[in-house]
């Protein structure tokens, strides 16, 4: 048995489902799965390696992973909405959104494969109450509708564009999961003092790419001595008031001698000073 991500829209995150040998499943496919919703078609983003299934098995039950149908025919796609009538539905929308003065911005419209459903992607502040315009939807359309709220990460997800480093937005490229960036992360690899902008994508939120060096950062912090504390360093006594994890160096600041000369602040290598 294997295990394939599969995701139904570009703002929705992946899913696992499993298959066969025989099934033949590669990336880029559109395949036909049934979900606890009904019927879809979604495209396979990744096909997990043995080490990654065996790392899953902590994370979730595989067991319970259901099975990839089949690989979508020409028919199956036929049956899927036009890009024109995704258009259409995701206009009504922002109208009626407007008309009861929803402070929501739609950024994507997902068709089910049996059409039983419709569901619209939203970015807003906070929680809001769209019961009114779900009810003037369902009857619009005659069919369930299903208000998904995404994160701001999502939408530059959506869109694209090129980072800082010139690149194609890692979110729109090889990132399948958006993870939590935190300050901490900012302030232990010493880049936070830089300014939100500079370290900061175009959603506004910090770098996800923050995440991909946080490990090896914390590794390193954990090899200097702690803020604060009293060091020996060639007979002269100081204090650490400074580090660099990458240069596995400490700033001290040696204490002023009996005529009150010194207290210079100093780096220190600490791979030179090892014994």
């Amino acid at each position: 048995m294997q295990i394939a991500q599969i995701q139904f829209s570009s703002w929705d995150k992946v899913y696992n489902f499993s298959f066969s040998d025989d099934l033949n499943v590669e990336i880029n496919d559109s395949v036909v799965v049934k979900t606890e919703l009904g019927m879809e078609i979604g495209v396979v983003v990744c096909i997990l390696s043995e080490k990654e299934i065996k790392e899953a098995k902590e994370d979730f039950d595989i067991s319970k992973i259901k099975p990839i149908l089949r690989i979508a025919t020409v028919n199956d796609l036929e049956k899927l909405p036009k890009q024109d009538e995704k258009d259409k539905a995701l206009v009504f929308c922002k109208k009626v959104k407007d008309k009861f003065n929803l402070s929501m911005k739609f950024i994507g419209v997902h068709f089910s494969f049996d059409g039983s459903r419709i569901t619209f992607a939203f970015i807003a502040d906070g929680r809001v109450d769209f019961r009114e315009l779900v009810k003037e939807l369902t009857r619009h359309f005659g069919r369930t509708i299903r208000l998904q709220q995404i994160g701001i990460r999502d939408e530059a997800k959506i869109m694209g564009d090129y980072g800082h480093c010139g690149k194609e937005l890692c979110c729109r490229g090889h990132l399948k999961n958006l993870c939590s960036i935190t300050s901490e992360m900012a302030e232990i690899q010493q880049c936070a003092h830089r300014g939100s902008e500079r370290i900061s994508g175009i959603c506004g939120r910090l770098m996800c790419c923050l995440a991909y060096e946080q490990c090896g950062y914390e590794q390193l912090a954990q090899k200097l001595p702690p803020m604060g504390i009293k060091v020996n360093v060639d007979g002269k006594r100081g204090v650490i008031v400074g580090h660099h994890i990458l240069k596995q160096s400490v700033d001290v600041q040696f204490d002023k001698d009996k005529k009150g000369e010194g207290g210079a602040v100093v780096e220190i290598d600490l791979n030179r000073h090892k014994k």
